[in-house]
C-alpha cells in the first residue's frame, strides 16, 4: 500500500479549504446584491413614482370640467366679441392649451430614469385623453376620420321648429309687406313665378321673378335637399335653425311697438335654450338665415322710435351665426351671403350653358348703371354717376324712379348688363345692392365705390383679391375730385378686361341659389358655399376649445370687418387702407342708430316707392 507524502496531504487540504471560503464569499456578495436591488427598486417605484404622480396632479390642478360653473366656451373671440379693453398676451395662461401635456422638465425630476419619464408621460397622456373625451362634440369631430363616409364632418341637424316660426308666416303671406304682395313671391319654394323669355334675354328654363328678400324660404327649402342631413345631433357639424327672421320682422316694422317686433325672436331664443342640442355649445354651433340687411335686427334701445328688432343683440343670439344679405362691419355674429338673383338652375348643364353664352356676347357699352338718385342723402355719389352716364357716349343709364320704370323689369335690367363691359355699383340705401349679383350673373365686371358693398361683405363667396374680378374707385374720387369714370375704365387693357370677365363668369355658380326642389351635381351654389363656411367655422371653434386657444389675438369686435380679410395663420389685425370707410360717426351709433337705421328706413321707403 502506497502512502501519500505529507506534501500532497497538505496541498489537498488547502485546496478544499480554499473552495469553501470562495463559496462563502460568493454567498455573501449575492445576499448584499439582493438587498441593494430591493432597496433600489423600492426607492425607484415607491418613492420616486409617488412624487412624480403628486407633481403631475399639482400641475394639472385645473382640468376641464363640462359641468363646471365657469363657461368652457370662452375661447373664440370672433364669436364672443371680447371687449376692446381686454387684451391677451401671448404668454397669458388663456393662450395655453388647457389639456396640453406638461413638458418633461416640468414634471420629471432631473435624476429620474427614462422608465420614470415614460411612466409619467403615459399618465399625463391618459389624463389629457380623458379630458378631450369630456367634450360633447367629440363624436361629431370624429366623423371626419371615417373615410368611407362621404358626409363625415359635414352633417347638419335641423331643428324641428313649431310652425309659428316659419310655415305659418307663409300662410299669412299678405302680411309680410305693406306694399308688396309677397304671396306670389313665396311660390315655387321661394323663387316666385316663372319668367317668360319673350325677348330672349334669359335661357329657356330656371328663371323666376324672385324677390330680393326671399332668401329665408329659399335657403330653408334648399336645406331639405342637402345630402348630409342627420337626425342625430351628436354627429352634426352644425345645427340649422329654420326661422324666417326676415319675414318675421317685415310684418312689424311699421306701426308696431317694440314688444310686438321682438316677440318672435324672444320666443325663439327661449325655445332653443330649452333644447338639449343648445347645451352642447350654448348655441355656438347654431346658425340661421335672414333675407334682410342686418340693421333690421340691431335695435339698440327700447325706444318706440328706434328701428327694427333686437334679435342680433340678444345674448343667446350673439352665440349663433346669422346669415344676412348685408352684415355689419362692426359686429361678429352676422355674415353676408348673396342676394337672390332671377336664375335658379336645376341642372349643372343649365349653368354651363349660361356661362358659355355670357362669354360670347358682344358688349357695346363700356359701362352702365341702373338706379335712382338719392337727393336727400348728401353723401351719395349717385347723382354724379347718373350725370356721367348721361354725358358719355359709351355709358348706358337705366333710370329707376317713381311710377313705371324699366328697373322693375328683370328683362330690361339683364339686357343692359349683358351688353356692358363694366357695371357701376355704388352704395344703395345701405352698403349693398342686389344689382351687384344681377350684373355678375350677366358676366359684367362690377365697379364698386365702397369696400362695404362687396369686399368686406361676401368673403365666403368672392375672392379676397378683389382686383381679379372687379374695379374699385373710392367714393371721394367721384365726390370730391370728380374723377371721370369713363377715363378710369378706358385705361384697362382689352386683355385685362377679358381676364376679369372670365373670372366673373367663373364665379357665377357660387353666387346663385339653385332650384330648391333639386340639386346641382358637381357645382357648388351660394347655399353650398355658405353651409360649408359655417361648418368650417364651427369646426375651428371646436378645435380651438380643445386646444385651449383663441382664434385671434387681442380681438376687438369693432374691427370685425378686418378679420375675414386676414390670410390663413394671421391672428391679429392692424391699420388698414379702408379704415376711413368704416370710421364710426361721432355719436357712436353706427351699429343701429344714426346712419345704419336711417339706411334701413330708406330701404323700406324705396321699396314702397317701387311698388307705387
Amino acid at each position: 500500500m502506497r502512502r501519500r507524502s505529507p506534501t500532497n496531504v497538505s496541498s489537498e487540504l488547502m485546496e478544499k479549504g480554499g473552495a469553501k471560503n470562495q463559496q462563502n464569499r460568493l454567498c455573501l456578495l449575492a445576499s448584499l446584491s439582493a438587498v441593494f436591488w430591493i432597496l433600489l427598486l423600492y426607492f425607484h417605484f415607491v418613492v420616486l413614482a409617488g412624487s412624480a404622480v403628486d407633481e403631475s396632479i399639482k400641475l394639472d390642478s385645473n382640468p376641464i370640467n363640462p359641468e363646471s360653473k365657469t363657461p368652457a366656451f370662452v375661447t373664440d373671440d370672433r364669436l364672443l366679441g371680447t371687449p376692446s379693453n381686454v387684451t391677451r398676451s401671448s404668454s397669458s395662461t388663456q393662450n395655453t392649451p388647457l389639456n396640453a401635456t406638461p413638458s418633461a422638465s416640468e414634471t420629471i425630476p432631473s435624476n429620474a430614469t427614462p422608465s420614470n419619464s415614460e411612466t409619467t408621460q403615459s399618465k399625463n397622456t391618459s389624463i389629457s385623453s380623458q379630458k378631450i373625451e369630456n367634450f360633447p362634440f367629440m363624436r361629431a369631430l370624429r366623423t371626419v376620420e371615417n373615410k368611407s363616409d362621404p358626409c363625415g364632418g359635414r352633417y347638419i341637424y335641423v331643428h324641428d321648429l313649431p310652425p309659428r316660426f316659419n310655415e305659418d308666416m307663409l300662410k299669412e303671406c299678405r302680411s309680410l309687406s305693406l306694399w308688396t304682395n309677397m304671396c306670389k313671391f313665396t311660390t315655387n319654394a321661394g323663387m316666385g313665378p316663372p319668367l317668360e323669355n319673350v325677348e330672349g334675354v334669359f335661357s329657356n328654363t330656371g328663371w323666376y321673378a324672385t324677390n330680393q328678400f326671399a332668401v329665408d324660404v329659399i335657403f330653408s327649402n334648399r336645406m331639405k335637399q342637402y345630402e348630409c342631413l342627420t337626425n342625430d345631433s351628436s354627429i352634426a357639424a352644425a345645427i340649422f335653425v329654420p326661422f324666417y327672421a326676415g319675414f318675421d320682422i317685415a310684418r312689424y316694422l311699421w306701426g308696431h311697438n317694440v314688444s310686438r317686433r321682438d316677440a318672435a325672436s324672444l320666443d325663439l331664443v327661449d325655445w332653443l335654450m330649452k333644447r338639449p342640442e343648445w347645451g352642447v355649445m350654448q348655441g355656438r354651433d347654431h346658425f340661421l338665415v335672414a333675407g334682410r340687411i342686418t340693421w333690421d335686427f340691431r335695435r339698440l334701445s327700447d325706444e318706440e322710435s328706434d328701428w327694427g328688432n333686437k334679435l342680433l343683440f340678444l345674448p343667446a343670439a350673439k352665440n349663433m351665426s346669422m346669415l344676412v344679405v348685408e352684415s355689419s362691419p362692426w359686429n361678429a355674429n352676422d355674415f353676408g351671403i348673396p342676394y337672390p338673383t332671377y336664375f335658379h338652375p336645376a341642372k349643372d348643364a343649365d349653368v354651363f350653358s349660361w356661362q358659355d353664352r355670357m362669354r360670347n356676347l358682344e358688349r357695346k357699352w363700356l359701362f352702365s348703371f341702373a338706379g335712382a338718385p338719392r337727393p336727400d342723402n348728401r353723401k351719395s355719389i349717385r347723382g354724379q354717376i347718373i350725370d356721367q352716364c348721361k354725358n358719355s357716349k359709351v355709358g348706358k343709364l337705366l333710370e329707376c324712379d317713381f311710377g313705371e320704370s324699366k328697373c322693375h323689369s328683370p328683362s330690361s335690367i339683364m339686357q343692359m348688363f349683358q351688353s356692358s363691359l363694366f357695371c357701376l355699383q355704388p352704395q344703395g340705401d345701405s352698403y349693398t345692392r342686389r344689382s351687384a349679383f344681377d350684373s355678375m350673373l350677366a358676366g359684367c365686371i362690377p365697379v364698386f365705390f365702397h369696400p362695404g358693398s362687396a369686399y368686406t361683405q361676401y368673403t365666403w363667396h368672392l375672392p379676397k383679391n378683389y382686383t381679379t374680378y372687379s374695379v374699385f374707385i373710392p367714393e371721394d374720387d367721384i365726390r370730391k375730385r370728380n374723377v371721370s369714370i369713363e377715363e378710369w375704365l378706358s385705361q384697362i387693357s382689352p386683355e385685362q378686361v377679358k381676364i376679369m370677365r372670365e373670372k366673373v363668369i367663373s364665379l357665377i355658380p357660387s353666387l346663385i341659389y339653385a332650384d330648391p326642389r333639386s340639386k346641382l351635381e358637381t357645382l357648388k351654389d351660394a347655399f353650398d358655399v355658405s353651409v360649408q363656411a359655417v361648418i368650417d367655422k364651427v369646426t375651428r371653434l371646436r378645435k380651438n376649445i380643445i386646444e385651449g386657444r383663441t382664434e385671434y389675438d387681442n380681438f376687438v369686435e369693432e374691427n370685425s370687418w378686418k378679420y375675414a380679410l386676414l390670410d390663413e395663420g394671421q391672428r391679429e389685425v392692424g391699420g388698414h387702407e379702408w379704415d376711413p370707410f368704416f370710421s364710426k360717426p361721432k355719436d357712436g351709433n353706427a351699429d343701429s342708430g344714426g346712419s345704419s337705421a336711417e339706411a334701413a328706413k330708406k330701404s323700406w321707403k324705396n321699396e314702397q316707392r317701387d311698388q307705387s
